[in-house]
């Protein structure tokens, strides 16, 4: 195995079966991780140490420039965590992963479990376990909800899963329509479907990104809606709600695995994102 010079880290070198070696290659080929990474978290989980992991697939800078061709089935993403988001193929409705369960929330505003076939071009997941966790007493606003999760992070440098348990008084969110390939996201996302809920009791699922990660992924809060029934979800957008409970997950350690297709190999990946993820992220003008 290769050695690497990380800060905080040590040089191990060790023997391991030839079946074990090949396992590791064939795991390594398959889902694009390092030998490091699988084996520092085959060790972590053995060893009862913390070591949260985000997987993601694709970039954000791929979606803005409208690459959303599926690249990763829903079968592939279950191997990666038990809770995440994401989107399907063809910018298909919003992806959302809670306790395991793979959902599709559809721009006809119904929630279905798709097969393991089905394929999204962008998503990230984790095996969520709490770090931290506390009852909010109200919540008047999306802005309001990120402020009180904000005293909960320990830095504006690494991201963080973050899971809401409770009743919304108010929720608006959107769900994003189909789209032709190579429509730039924010021209897809005019076109998204809004809907708002009252009294409803669900679970909001997603991450925290620090600005540094705005080529790769959305920067500050991003969160998706799954009601309790599994009727109704979403990207969220506004909210109102009292006594929600909200756990935080660290999370310092990210795999990628980058698409091969034609349309993210001939892509320019080289701009700025974050004003068109702002436009695309937010509520629409029309």
């Amino acid at each position: 195995m290769s050695k690497k010079n990380i800060p905080g880290s040590h040089a191990v070198t060790l023997n391991i079966s030839d079946t074990l070696y090949d396992a590791l290659q064939q795991r390594c080929a398959d889902s694009g991780e390092t030998f490091d990474h699988i084996v520092q978290d085959a060790l972590a989980k053995s060893l009862g140490v913390e070591h949260h992991t985000l997987y993601q697939v694709s970039t954000s800078t791929a979606l803005v420039q409208g690459v959303y061709q599926g690249c990763v089935t829903v079968g592939k993403i279950k191997t990666h965590g038990d809770f995440g988001l994401g989107t399907f193929d063809a910018l298909n409705g919003e992806g959302l992963m809670l306790d395991g369960h793979v959902y599709q929330a559809l721009s006809d505003g119904t929630v279905i479990e798709p097969p393991a076939s089905s394929s999204a071009p962008f998503w990230v997941s984790t095996a969520f376990e709490s770090d931290r966790s506390v009852t909010l007493e109200s919540v008047t606003s999306w802005e309001n909800l990120c402020e009180q999760i904000d005293k909960l992070r320990n830095s504006e440098n690494l991201f963080a899963a973050v899971r809401i348990d409770g009743d919304f008084e108010q929720i608006h969110y959107r769900v994003a329509c189909k789209s032709a390939p190579g429509t730039d996201l924010v021209t897809a996302t005019n076109h998204q479907a809004e809907f708002t809920l009252k009294d409803i009791s669900g679970t909001l699922m997603g991450f925290w990104s620090p600005i540094h990660a705005r080529t790769f992924n959305i920067p500050g809060h991003h969160l998706h809606l799954l009601s309790k029934d599994h009727k109704h979800g979403g990207h969220v957008l506004g909210l109102k709600g009292k006594n929600l409970k909200v756990q935080v997950m660290d999370a310092n350690n990210i795999v990628m695995a980058l698409p091969e297709s034609p349309e993210f190999l001939k892509a320019d990946l080289t701009g700025d994102p974050s004003a068109a993820l702002n436009k695309a992220e937010g509520a629409s003008t029309k």
